[in-house]
């Protein structure tokens, strides 16, 4: 499972609509979220209206608000106008010039949508390969790891054998739906198999 994450300032407009052309346009493997550095309190009314003319409703959807753990799970970012609110992103993050609707009249708020469909498609088309080939994400998550368990094991398993476990243990949570607490989870999940006297996330690699 792969993550992309659209960001824009205020999330009710541009990052919604591109995460919703991405989840009605790309494979199920490739998961798209949301989220504004600057949240409003609900989506602008004439976003939810332009979508709706494209059979897509957003009247359900909520703004949320950017956190650094959206970043460290995201395997690709996008931003769109909001600056560079990204830095713990381990992988790719791209920029798409695309205007706020915010306040806008009706058409042009229609040629926004219009742009914003275009550039995800053109993601999906152009990009998504490469997303789902990209171990970026994984492997940041592998360097916080490795520090704590080397300190714990180093002695009574090789540093190759700590690496290999952290590793394979990883490898269990690239498909879950919600990557809330991975590391912790993770590392709780290694040390049991390391400290036991067969490990078999050792055996399986």
């Amino acid at each position: 499972m792969k993550y992309v994450l659209f960001i824009c300032t205020h999330n009710a407009g541009r990052s919604q609509m591109a995460q919703a052309f991405f989840e009605r346009q790309a494979p199920a493997l490739v998961r798209a979220e949301s989220a504004g550095s600057e949240p409003a309190h609900e989506l602008w009314p004439t976003v939810i209206e332009v979508m709706r003319e494209v059979g897509i409703d957003l009247a359900g959807r909520r703004p949320r608000k950017l956190t650094v753990e959206m970043q460290l799970h995201a395997d690709w970012a996008v931003t769109m106008g909001c600056g560079d609110v990204c830095p713990y992103v381990p992988t790719m993050v791209e920029a798409w010039g695309i205007a706020d609707p915010a306040g806008r009249p009706l058409e042009e708020v229609r040629e926004i949508r219009d742009q914003v469909q275009e550039h995800v498609e053109r993601l999906i088309i152009g990009r998504l390969d490469e997303i789902q080939a990209d171990r970026s994400a994984h492997q940041f998550r592998l360097t916080k790891m490795l520090p704590t368990l080397v300190a714990d094991f180093e002695g009574a398993r090789s540093p190759q054998e700590i690496r290999a476990c952290a590793d394979a243990i990883l490898d269990r949570y690239d498909d879950v739906p919600v990557r809330s607490h991975i590391l912790s989870l993770a590392n709780r999940a290694a040390r049991d198999c390391l400290r036991r006297e067969y490990c078999d996330a050792l055996d399986a690699v």
